[in-house]
């Protein structure tokens, strides 16, 4: 689904689409899930502009994030925590650790003091939406206690360096927005980005498709001999694109947003 919206909306503005493994996450992340998602862009029709031959990840470039760590520090309190998710008990974090010193021990997290200010921002898709990030998280975590980037910190610095200028993604990440629009600002991002976010295809029931769950996803759908423009087709009319299934060409989606 997420493809449909990146190119559709991009090719009809008339943008570029930058391609963008974000592996920041070591553990989790394998060689397979990423080669997954390049076979099934490429089986489907969807090219990016950057980022794609060669491949553009968040791990092939460590010294980015050190040196972004290292302005917002000068700038702002950032400071070491151990704490657990358990520690922590629930989502936003009470600023436990503010009083330890700088970064430096392996075995700590990293966090940076924020204010409570409120972050407006108009969504493409869903109109004016405040978020007041203290509220939702707390002090931000950018580097977890296994020395792993969080996505927060690595996509914003991304984004800033690479000068996205509009995010697509699902609503499932629409509470990271307020967080990021202030951690650029505190890294010296003039004006945040543009965000769309777009609706998710979803069970009867409402829970969001995994494959974790056994779900059906491109790669088995194409094992089962639908084709590509098919099953672009059936994603957009799950979200209400179009009124019903039929085929789509990749190279067809901006006409789906004009």
């Amino acid at each position: 689904m997420n493809a449909v919206y990146v190119w559709g909306i991009a090719r009809a503005a008339g943008g570029r689409v930058i391609l963008r493994i974000e592996d920041h996450d070591r553990i989790r992340s394998r060689p397979e899930f990423e080669a997954s998602i390049l076979e099934d862009l490429d089986w489907l029709g969807f090219a990016a502009d950057e980022g794609h031959h060669p491949v553009r990840r968040q791990s092939d470039a460590p010294a980015t994030y050190e040196q972004a760590l290292a302005a917002l520090g000068r700038s702002h309190q950032v400071y070491n925590c151990d704490c657990s998710r358990k520690d922590i008990g629930g989502e936003r974090y009470p600023g436990r650790c503010r009083a330890r010193g700088s970064v430096g021990s392996p075995v700590c997290g990293v966090r940076v003091q924020i204010d409570d200010q409120a972050e407006e921002f108009v969504d493409l898709r869903l109109g004016l939406i405040s978020q007041v990030p203290a509220e939702q998280c707390g002090d931000i975590l950018l580097r977890d206690r296994d020395g792993h980037w969080t996505y927060q910190f690595a996509v914003t610095v991304d984004d800033m360096n690479q000068g996205v200028d509009l995010v697509i993604r699902g609503e499932d990440l629409l509470s990271s927005t307020g967080r990021q629009i202030a951690l650029g600002r505190m890294l010296g991002r003039q004006a945040p980005p543009r965000f769309l976010h777009h609706p998710l295809i979803v069970k009867p029931g409402g829970e969001k498709l995994s494959k974790a769950s056994g779900d059906t996803g491109v790669r088995e759908l194409r094992r089962a001999g639908v084709s590509a423009p098919d099953v672009i087709g059936r994603a957009a009319a799950a979200v209400g694109l179009i009124d019903r299934p039929r085929p789509v060409e990749a190279r067809d989606v901006a006409v789906l947003f004009q």
